[in-house]
């Protein structure tokens, strides 16, 4: 059984079925579709079926509080993007765990696996937060003023949102170790580089991200249109978007993972 799991053609197929039923059940975009085949060949070559099955729940556990949560609240008029994932949102979240697994088949590391299972982690932990967040009963605080802001708004935090986002990193850094026979050390590792990826997310959100005001109604948004009229630029580099906050927050966080399981 475990011969046919590995064998990378019949791993391929089944990365072409969930990106399929992903793009059927309207999670994906077809670039979106196109990419997550592309990531999860690289992560199939590097770490097999059980690599498959860690990102598929990244993917699959988003997809369904993202579809849950739609019609539950109003963040899609202050979010850039909605719940079906393009090529780029695939990318700014599984791009990293890509990479990992390429470095990974050639060197056969375990610095790469730190990585590989550290971005996964920061991507569920920081996706959980934004998707269950917008359904707490009060408004976010703005974590460096602490003052009530509106549901959505980039580097915000509720109590909802911390916990979502510590039981997603607790979530993929116990069936990394289950999967792959760690050790509680190793669990604690990724869960708090996890946890702290989604901190550093957010923290990247409210000072680098780009936010613009509607000129109509007022409100913030991360939309350069919005009510049918252009928005105006108020904070943070136009560069930077949500998908460029996601990879950076990713990639520094399975940086400092790897150094600090090196040295410490």
């Amino acid at each position: 059984m475990l011969d046919l799991l590995n064998n990378l053609y019949v791993l391929f197929i089944g990365t072409i079925a969930i990106a399929v039923l992903g793009y059927k059940g309207r999670a994906l975009s077809k670039s979106g579709s196109i990419a997550t085949i592309i990531v999860g060949v690289f992560i199939a070559n590097g770490f097999g079926w059980k690599g498959l099955l860690l990102i598929g729940i990244f993917f699959v556990t988003s997809s369904v509080w993202s579809k849950w949560k739609k019609g539950k609240d109003e963040t899609s008029k202050v979010v850039e993007k909605g719940s079906q994932r393009d090529w780029i949102q695939v990318f700014a979240n599984g791009g990293i765990p890509a990479v990992a697994s390429i470095l990974f088949s050639v060197s056969e590391s375990s610095l790469f696996w730190i990585a590989f299972v550290t971005a996964i982690a920061v991507s569920t932990s920081d996706t959980w937060a934004s998707e269950i967040g917008p359904l707490s009963n009060k408004r976010p605080l703005s974590i460096f003023s602490l003052k009530r802001v509106e549901k959505g708004t980039s580097g915000a935090i509720s109590l909802l949102g911390t916990t979502a986002a510590l039981f997603g990193s607790i979530i993929i850094s116990l069936i990394s170790v289950v999967l792959w026979d760690g050790s509680i050390e190793l669990f604690l590792m990724i869960c708090t580089f996890g946890f702290i990826g989604c901190f550093l997310d957010t923290i990247l959100g409210a000072t680098v991200q780009v936010k613009y005001r509607c000129s109509k109604c007022g409100k913030s948004t991360e939309h350069r249109i919005h009510c049918n009229e252009v928005t105006i630029h108020t904070s943070g580099s136009t560069f930077v978007n949500n998908d460029v906050v996601n990879i950076t927050s990713i990639l520094f966080t399975s940086i400092f993972a790897c150094i600090f399981y090196v040295f410490v």
